[in-house]
């Protein structure tokens, strides 16, 4: 079964060759008893970080999110931005070129297309920073020996290891199969912003929620108001404050807008709600699914560890970013 060179008395083998010769039989093909090494395998990342500063630079606008931006390299969720993208763009269209710019009253034009270009561009700019902004991901593959001993735990001290990302998991952090990262604090992944919302980006989305929100109802608003207005003139043409096109033209752009304000607001409103309760009550949407039982911070603390310290405006703008209240030690339990 195996083959051994012959050796002349009185000699002998050196240690490692004797442990073969005697415990490890040479097989001419595969040993049925070899077992396969086991090793933790780090999945691909789902993830592209670019560096956009260059690009900016010569229009004098610098921003630190600007070299560090991250995309999740995820086909639905792109088909998703885009089509959330191609909405805003609908109302837009719907509320500046077939309502506002053939109302009769000039002051009604103004204010309200100044206040709807306002929160539209402020839902797309938090939209895009949700979306581009790095939601508090750990770094891959740091779980390894030297990487344990820089926490310098104390004695009692444990740490988790991620199995698929093979990375030191902090406490509160959960694996994104789809970013196929630990994400700090992770809500959920909101294909809408193709990103998950985590530590890091959640005053964004929240924002963003807002935003929406408001700009469903305003439009809401003004569509239903214009097609009241447009029946009780008649629709007798653009001397009258309808519209420049037909009234069947114009009839199903009020109807698609309205449709739309409605189905958005209402699905907006329910999300930023459950966001504002998840940020008061220091609760994730994961931690709430799987009712973790964990010491809370005060509400005015956990809105200010989203949104930033101390309260200012600035927690209403999406080109702001916060600085964040965190625990010191949050790689041990």
């Amino acid at each position: 079964m195996y083959e051994m060179e012959r050796v002349p008395e009185g000699s002998t083998f050196p240690r490692e060759l004797e442990e073969i010769a005697t415990t490890k039989p040479i097989y001419k093909g595969k040993s049925p008893y070899k077992k396969k090494k086991v090793q933790d395998k780090i999945q691909t990342d789902n993830v592209a970080h670019y560096d956009l500063s260059p690009l900016f630079r010569p229009f004098g606008v610098h921003h630190p999110s600007l070299r560090h931006v991250w995309f999740v390299k995820d086909i639905c969720g792109v088909v998703c931005a885009i089509f959330t993208w191609l909405l805003i763009l609908y109302a837009e269209y719907v509320v500046m070129f077939v309502m506002l710019v053939h109302e009769s009253s000039n002051i009604y034009s103004l204010l309200h297309g100044v206040v709807f270009n306002i929160l539209s561009f402020l839902a797309v700019a938090s939209h895009l920073r949700a979306m581009f902004t790095d939601p508090g991901a750990v770094p891959k593959g740091n779980a390894t020996s030297e990487g344990i001993k820089s926490l310098g735990l104390k004695k009692g001290e444990v740490v988790f290891k991620c199995p698929k990302c093979i990375s030191i998991k902090p406490d509160r952090a959960h694996h994104c199969s789809v970013c196929q990262r630990c994400i700090r604090k992770m809500d959920h992944h909101c294909p809408w912003v193709n990103n998950c919302v985590g530590e890091s980006n959640q005053k964004y989305f929240v924002l963003f929620t807002m935003y929406i929100c408001l700009i469903s109802i305003h439009s809401l608003y003004m569509a239903v108001a214009h097609f009241i207005h447009c029946v009780a003139k008649d629709w007798k043409g653009e001397s009258s404050g309808c519209s420049g096109m037909s009234p069947p033209a114009t009839t199903i752009f009020l109807i698609f807008l309205i449709f739309e304000g409605m189905l958005f607001g209402i699905f907006t409103g329910i999300m930023f709600g459950t966001q504002m309760a998840a940020v008061c009550s220091d609760e994730t949407g994961i931690e709430q699914l799987k009712k973790e039982q964990r010491e809370r911070q005060s509400r005015w603390l956990s809105m200010k560890a989203v949104f930033g310290h101390p309260f200012s405006i600035h927690w209403f703008s999406p080109f702001s970013t916060p600085k964040f209240l965190r625990a010191e030690k949050y790689y041990s339990v």
